[in-house]
């Protein structure tokens, strides 16, 4: 039972994590494959720092990873799972409208 309640706590966590909308377009944009920041700005359309900000949180989470490529870094979803459950959930809401 102490493990089962273990999993609620990290489900909620994520969930927590996944509650912004610019961080949900951030997995959407990542689906395919990995970006730099500066191409998560464009695509987000919102300041460096607030991009920043956002992928800090979800790294720290364990929901993204990151490389360094000379000055570029780099990030990329850590399990495809995450992006599947993303697209259920839309599909969901889709379904609703």
């Amino acid at each position: 039972m102490k493990k089962e309640k273990t999993i609620y706590d990290m489900q909620a966590e994520v969930c927590k994590i996944l509650s912004s909308p610019k961080r949900i377009e951030i997995i959407n944009a990542l689906k395919d494959g990995e970006k730099t920041v500066t191409e998560l700005v464009e695509i987000l359309g919102i300041p460096k720092a607030n991009v920043s900000q956002h992928l800090s949180i979800m790294k720290l989470k364990g929901i993204l990873q990151s490389r360094r490529e000379g000055t570029n870094i780099y990030y990329s979803i850590v399990n495809p799972k995450v992006i599947q459950a993303c697209t259920i959930m839309r599909e969901v809401l889709v379904e609703l409208v």
